[in-house]
């Protein structure tokens, strides 16, 4: 399993439209095949602070998760949201199989 957690800092003007657009994206996602979970999460601390956990069968399928339209969509929508650009670490999920 293909695992991406990307960090993103949000402009605290930009908070709402953010969780917004990035719910579009989540309800998209999931139902792409391959995926496994899209999670959208907020830091308890820091409400401009978030977390996107994406899972996939394998890392062919989340590469493809990067050319739906949705996805290229959300991407747009955001960018100009950022307050810094945003990081995605990949890795190797192990379990659940």
């Amino acid at each position: 399993m293909q695992v991406t957690i990307v960090h993103v800092e949000v402009k605290p003007g930009h908070i709402d439209d953010f969780i917004e657009a990035s719910r579009l994206n989540h309800e998209a996602s999931v139902r792409e095949p391959g995926n496994r979970r899209f999670d959208l999460l907020q830091s308890a601390d820091d409400p401009c602070r978030f977390v996107l956990y994406e899972a996939y069968t394998s890392a062919a399928e989340a590469a493809r998760h990067k050319e739906t339209g949705h996805y290229l969509k959300w991407r747009e929508t955001v960018a100009d949201w950022m307050a810094a650009p945003r990081e995605g670490i990949a890795y190797t999920g192990l379990h659940p199989q």
